[in-house]
């Protein structure tokens, strides 16, 4: 067992299970999926701990264990299509391919498309299709979705991707509005209706584009 290969046991048995993740496909998910391709050169050696891992330009790789507990809320079935908004490197859509029939990821930011697609290769994944273009606006022409999830937090939950969710499909995202407290909802859409619930909370940082809209002033 090479280190990196401890180091992904030990957030395993450290963050995940200790943190409420018992789902076994998410566990095994997370086990074969090399994280340390996902981050930086230079953030290799800390791929593995409980922080949110910037990768340039104002974007970041959040934690491993809100990544894992929104994914095992979501409920992932292997006939599922999942939608991930702004996918960054790769890691959250590499993780659910491995749960999901096919996953499209959003990124709008080439470099890092770039990046997670040459990760998807090395881990031989090929059924995670990469859309370069604003993560706000989803991905309409491959809708609906049986899975959405964003790959950060965002301070509102975007009309344009709720409306791209199948029925009974599920949506999990972290809600962190101005000066308030993070938090991760799990959305399922029944008989045409949105319906929301906080799970837990969570800190991580928010998305770029969907930070909080200035607030008018008189």
């Amino acid at each position: 067992m090479n280190s990196f290969d401890a180091a992904r046991t030990r957030m395993i048995e450290s963050q995940l299970r200790p943190n409420k993740v018992t789902d076994d496909r998410v566990l095994g998910a997370f086990a074969r999926i090399r994280r340390e391709l996902f981050v930086p050169e230079h953030l290799r050696s800390v791929a593995y701990i409980d922080e949110d891992l910037p990768l340039g330009r104002g974007r970041y790789l959040m934690e491993p264990m809100v990544a894992a507990r929104l994914l095992q809320a979501a409920a992932v079935k292997r006939t599922d299509t999942a939608l991930i908004v702004g996918a960054g490197s790769g890691y959250e859509a590499a993780v659910a391919a491995l749960l999901a029939r096919a996953v499209v990821a959003v990124e709008e930011d080439a470099e890092l498309a770039k990046q997670a697609h040459a990760a998807f290769v090395e881990h031989a994944i090929a059924s995670v299709g990469i859309v370069e273009g604003s993560a706000a606006q989803g991905c309409r022409q491959r809708s609906p979705f049986d899975v959405v999830l964003f790959a950060g937090a965002v301070s509102e939950l975007p009309s344009e991707i709720a409306g791209q969710l199948a029925e009974e499909g599920r949506l999990v995202v972290v809600i962190r509005p101005e000066n308030g407290v993070g938090r991760a909802v799990l959305a399922r859409r029944t008989a045409g209706l949105l319906a929301r619930r906080a799970i837990f909370d969570a800190a991580i940082p928010l998305l770029r584009g969907f930070e909080p809209k200035p607030a008018f002033v008189f």
